[in-house]
């Protein structure tokens, strides 16, 4: 069975002063903190909530 993809998602920016739902996407993807970083498969639905808050994440193949 081939691995499935992942991305490595690093959150760099704080969610202060940012969009309610901007906000609740970052919680979505499993970030708490500045500098915490998670490993998320690669889907579709995950890279549209990582599109979403671009400006606020690091994103790694």
């Amino acid at each position: 069975m081939a691995q499935a993809k992942t991305l490595k998602v690093t959150q760099i920016k704080s969610v202060i002063g940012t969009k309610q739902s901007h906000r609740d996407t970052v919680r979505g993807l499993g970030l708490r903190r500045i500098n915490h970083s998670v490993v998320l498969e690669d889907t579709p639905a995950v890279r549209g909530m990582i599109n979403k808050v671009y400006y606020l994440v690091k994103c790694e193949a």
